[in-house]
């Protein structure tokens, strides 16, 4: 069997990594890896999630399945907290929410939801969008396309394009929209973009899947959540895969949560019992620790309010370092405009320059990132700033 098999093409951010793990220089520069790092550029155990462990190491009593739900209480939190607690699609009970191994795997059973509801279904994804959406849903038997996103040349939405071609998407297919911190652009709707888009969706009555991998890095809690609170009030399907990795630094815990907004309690209950037999067949039961850990933070409001300090030392790292680029880029003479790239959230951007110019960063200056200048913020520290800027600017 294994005899026939052609080997695939590594993912080209990990294999990165490790061309920068092997990399000897002293300068060296790591803009591909999407994880936060703080200024010594370390992914950190927040102090609230070191607080929750402790507690759950003295009052777990056992190990056994929690079921393929997972932890009601965490589903509960989380369901809040992406929601918010008095939306009219919980008072209404018309969500549903279950656990799920990371963002990743709330977004394989969202697929395979969506393979059973309807095997013919397409689903629509940004031009650009995260690597591995495509995949995944094309793994899961599902045909993808593209919708217009983000112009590579003026470095702004295209967003009449995108509005335009969501309004010929027909009501059988799914249309996946980034929640906030669009990776890898790092370029967001505002606020009165959501409501056409909304307005859109509710005309051609497609389902919308929201992915939000990262609430709270943009510009806080229930500000990155606009687009998903307005969404749910205002169509009758949705789907929703959030991610506990990134604003709860959890990374390798792999907790994440798939929710399913239907049309009422009747339909919703039917929904989740597909829900349960597409995790049936993947996983059987999720992980539960990293799900602890969220509950036990977001169910005490000391531990809430410290993670929410904590989350915003992250976030405003994140801003100040787009800021701080942007103005080294200046001082070392670069006449190129690059302030697109604080005017955008996230983890990400594109710097804009080419595959050639990519590979000399990498070659002669020891700075990492991926062929198409996507560069994580989070790697940028005061004590390589002047490094990283110097190198742009003199391979521009």
């Amino acid at each position: 069997m294994f005899n026939q098999l052609s080997a695939l093409p590594a993912d080209p951010i990990l294999g990165l990594l490790t061309q920068y793990r092997q990399d000897p220089s002293e300068h060296k520069v790591d803009l591909g890896v999407g994880v936060y790092k703080d200024e010594a550029g370390h992914t950190p155990v927040l102090s609230c999630v070191k607080k929750a462990e402790q507690q759950r190491v003295n009052q777990e009593q056992s190990k056994v399945y929690i079921g393929p739900t997972g932890s009601p209480l965490f589903n509960q939190r989380i369901t809040e907290l992406s929601f918010g607690q008095s939306h009219s699609a919980l008072l209404a009970d018309r969500v549903r929410t279950v656990s799920t191994p990371g963002g990743t795997g709330a977004l394989r059973v969202a697929a395979d939801l969506i393979k059973q509801s309807n095997p013919d279904a397409t689903i629509w994804v940004s031009d650009p969008t995260w690597a591995n959406h495509t995949g995944l849903f094309e793994a899961a038997g599902l045909t993808v396309k593209t919708y217009p996103y983000y112009d590579y040349e003026t470095k702004t939405l295209k967003f009449e394009q995108m509005v335009d071609k969501l309004k010929t998407i027909p009501s059988t297919d799914v249309v996946l929209f980034h929640a906030c911190c669009h990776n890898p652009s790092g370029m967001d709707l505002t606020s009165d973009q959501w409501d056409i888009i909304v307005a859109a969706t509710q005309q051609q009555g497609f389902t919308p899947l929201i992915d939000m991998a990262y609430q709270g890095f943009g510009e806080g809690i229930d500000e990155d959540a606009y687009g998903v609170r307005k969404m749910a009030a205002n169509v009758d399907n949705m789907l929703l895969c959030a991610s506990c990795s990134k604003n709860f630094g959890l990374y390798r815990e792999r907790i994440g949560a798939c929710s399913i907004v239907a049309k009422n309690a009747a339909t919703a209950n039917i929904a989740l019992s597909v829900m349960l037999y597409v995790i049936r067949c993947n996983y059987s039961m999720p992980p539960a620790h990293g799900a602890a850990l969220v509950e036990t933070i977001l169910d005490s409001s000391e531990l809430t309010q410290e993670w929410h300090r904590e989350l915003k030392v992250m976030r405003d790292r994140i801003n100040g370092n787009r800021a701080l680029l942007v103005n080294k880029l200046k001082q070392n003479g670069v006449e190129r405009d690059f302030g697109f790239i604080a005017k955008q959230k996230g983890m990400f951007s594109f710097l804009g320059i080419t595959p050639q110019q990519v590979a000399e960063l990498q070659q002669r200056y020891s700075v990492y990132m991926v062929d198409s200048s996507r560069i994580s913020i989070a790697g940028i520290a005061p004590t390589n700033i002047e490094y990283l800027a110097n190198s742009i600017a003199k391979v521009l």
